[in-house]
């Protein structure tokens, strides 16, 4: 018997907030519309984030960046610059940022349960000054992604806590998952040895710098 796919009920926003209920007031009061001190520390120690953008209709990017601990620079209390650094060119965050300059970074520091999210606007940059901040082992980055700040605020750890991110025996995950190379080799149909490619692909990464 051939079996019919339904989507799931789509809720309304009345019924989700009927659902959800209010927020506490401490929750809507800690949202900030600029860079404090203790943000600044957070993203001085962060070397990774998740960037959010969406183009024009809709369709939403969420891309990794990571870099040495204060790769984003904080340029005043209502800006940040983040490099780009060497990746798959792809460019998707950029064609984005070009239709709708809305972005969303969540900041995330290793063995810290709290997480620093940042909304705002953002747009790209060849300025020579900013990307001369950004300088990592003599080289400068072509390009970088300046972000200009409506909301910030620490996120609690719960979603961390539920998940063990930091906990080191959740790293034995990694091993239920087959190597980049088979993955690759499968994906592509590539006629090559699934361990020479991993090796290949682990030798890319070693020469970002």
């Amino acid at each position: 018997m051939t079996q019919t796919s339904t989507r799931p009920r789509r809720l309304s926003p009345a019924e989700v907030h009927a659902l959800l209920g209010e927020p506490e007031a401490m929750v809507k009061g800690k949202i900030q519309d600029h860079i404090d001190e203790y943000f600044r520390l957070f993203i001085a120690h962060s070397p990774f984030l998740s960037m959010a953008t969406a183009d024009a209709e809709g369709r939403a990017d969420c891309s990794p960046r990571g870099d040495y601990p204060g790769f984003v620079k904080v340029l005043d209390d209502h800006t940040l610059a983040i490099p780009d650094r060497p990746g798959n060119k792809i460019a998707d965050s950029f064609r984005n940022l070009a239709e709708n300059d809305g972005i969303g970074l969540l900041f995330l520091i290793p063995g810290l349960r709290e997480t620093l999210r940042v909304n705002g606007r953002a747009y790209p940059t060849d300025d020579p000054d900013v990307l001369a901040r950004m300088q990592t082992e003599a080289k400068d980055p072509v390009l970088a992604i300046v972000v200009e700040v409506a909301e910030a605020y620490f996120h609690c750890g719960r979603a961390l806590i539920r998940s063990r991110l930091w906990d080191p025996a959740s790293q034995a995950l990694a091993d239920e998952i087959p190597s980049v190379g088979e993955i690759a080799a499968t994906q592509f149909g590539m006629d090559i040895d699934p361990m020479a490619l991993t090796h290949a692909l682990e030798e890319g990464y070693r020469k970002l710098y």
